[in-house]
């Protein structure tokens, strides 16, 4: 085609197919509460997430035979994911704020669905790593979206019910991840693990064309902040392999500190390029907000607290001689306490009861459950209730303070909103994971009970911090 030329008229409408938002139909958008199918939409990239965020830890067994390979390798299946995943969701949410919410989302899952099939095929671990790091970019465009597309698409007086109802479908998914994971594991293999994503996102992707609204407010975005996406990149993966590192991966001493150096310096220069940049990757001006950011180091701490069990009790219990499945079954106390604060909080909890008095009720009922596991044995019987308080606190505290930070973001900026909110929740997951097996590598080294001590106190000083957070963060209507 010459230069100059316009291009063919077949091609045009390709192209707008492909990049333009379509609408609902108008039997649906006409319904006077199409927006809880809108939510109820959402809450399958929500539930699809966390399944597939749960339902990894119990494949670390069967990846470490299949490939021998030692626990903090096999914990890059995860890690790799969340680091992407950390990396990516604020460039996404910002792209979604300019083109289109529904259409990001749309393609997250076509992308997350395919590299789930590619995943099950991986002939190595690296290869495996490699394909969940694509993963994580259709789950960057999934989970950016998701929280903006509730909060846009939900009325305000409803919020905090769309957010808890998106809060138990992620719980759900927590809640199958080690059930069906452990029992997937045990029978057909590691590879299933992956596989039973893809039904769930082409139901996804049907449901999503048809019912979730197009994007009304948007925000023009200009240059696209390459380097400051390469900075945070290097700062989040830095750490992370730090941790790593000391986990057990062989790395001289020298380069577990060089490691923590080359973070801190990209951390640092990360912020002088987004208060410098003509178009940031992040907007600090959000986290001058006192909702924002009290809420998200809440957010933080309480994924970490979430996560840091998913990978503490598969390694404890198959350890003492439990399967798998029984694994599995132990942690669902975990996410089912969640679910069941998360949707049925409003009928039991005062009415009065603000959103801040949630958040400092969940933080102290999942410190306390946290604290317990310095004195509960390492096993079935006591790791059930102490796993299900924990479940009950952050089903409180969760939803509550994800209103409380949505809240404080105008509409136009929902999307890069959203990401950040997604992006500390993977950040607090990938340390969660990162944290406890660092733990039982140091604490646990011949001794199970001092590995479980020492992770536990790793919960127990997130748990602390969310307690803080919500205890000088805003209050109700700030």
């Amino acid at each position: 085609m010459a230069i100059g030329t316009r291009p063919h008229p077949s091609l045009r409408r390709g192209l707008a197919l492909l990049t333009a938002e379509r609408p609902r139909p108008e039997a649906i958008r006409a319904r006077p509460n199409s927006w809880w199918l809108a939510v109820g939409t959402v809450c399958f990239g929500a539930f699809m997430g966390q399944l597939d965020a749960s339902i990894v830890t119990l494949t670390y067994g069967g990846l470490r035979a299949g490939f021998h390979a030692s626990l903090a390798a096999v914990e890059w299946v995860s890690l790799a994911y969340l680091l992407a995943l950390v990396a990516l969701l604020v460039p996404a949410g910002r792209l979604a704020d300019a083109h289109g919410r529904k259409l990001l989302y749309l393609y997250g899952f076509a992308v997350f669905t395919l590299a789930s099939a590619a995943c099950g095929f991986a002939p190595s671990l690296w290869a495996l790593v490699a394909f969940r790091v694509v993963q994580a970019a259709g789950a960057a465009m999934m989970q950016a979206n998701s929280v903006a597309l509730v909060t846009t698409s939900a009325p305000r007086a409803r919020m905090r019910s769309a957010l808890g109802v998106q809060a138990a479908a992620q719980a759900l998914g927590l809640a199958l991840g080690p059930t069906v994971g452990g029992a997937l594991v045990s029978t057909l293999g590691w590879r299933w693990v992956f596989w039973v994503n893809v039904p769930v996102g082409v139901v996804a992707l049907v449901g999503g064309h048809y019912l979730l609204p197009r994007t009304r407010a948007r925000t023009r975005v200009g240059r696209f902040d390459w380097p400051g996406l390469l900075l945070l990149a290097v700062a989040t993966t830095g750490a992370l392999m730090g941790v790593s590192a000391a986990s057990g991966l062989p790395v001289p001493g020298w380069g577990v500190v060089a490691l923590f150096v080359v973070a801190a310096a990209a951390g640092w220069g990360f912020v002088r390029r987004q208060r410098r940049a003509a178009a940031p990757l992040l907007d600090l001006a959000l986290l001058r907000v006192r909702a924002v950011a009290y809420g998200l180091m809440g957010a933080l701490s309480g994924y970490l607290v979430l996560f840091g069990p998913l990978v503490l009790v598969p390694v404890v219990l198959t350890a003492r001689g439990a399967s798998e499945l029984t694994a599995g079954l132990v942690l669902t106390a975990l996410p089912a306490g969640f679910a069941l604060a998360a949707t049925g909080g409003d009928r039991v909890l005062p009415r009065g009861l603000s959103d801040r008095g949630r958040c400092l009720a969940g933080a102290a009922v999942f410190t306390v459950a946290t604290a317990a596991l310095l004195v509960v044995p390492p096993g079935v019987g006591g790791l059930v209730p102490v796993l299900a308080a924990t479940g009950l606190g952050l089903g409180m505290f969760t939803p509550a303070n994800n209103t409380l930070i949505m809240g404080a973001i105008p509409a136009r900026s929902s999307g890069t909103g959203g990401g950040l909110v997604n992006m500390t929740r993977g950040l607090g997951t990938a340390l969660g994971v990162a944290l406890v097996t660092l733990a039982l590598q140091v604490g646990g080294d011949g001794d199970l009970r001092g590995g479980v001590q020492g992770a536990a106190v790793v919960l127990v000083a997130a748990s602390v911090v969310a307690v803080v957070a919500a205890w000088f963060g805003p209050r109700e209507g700030a």
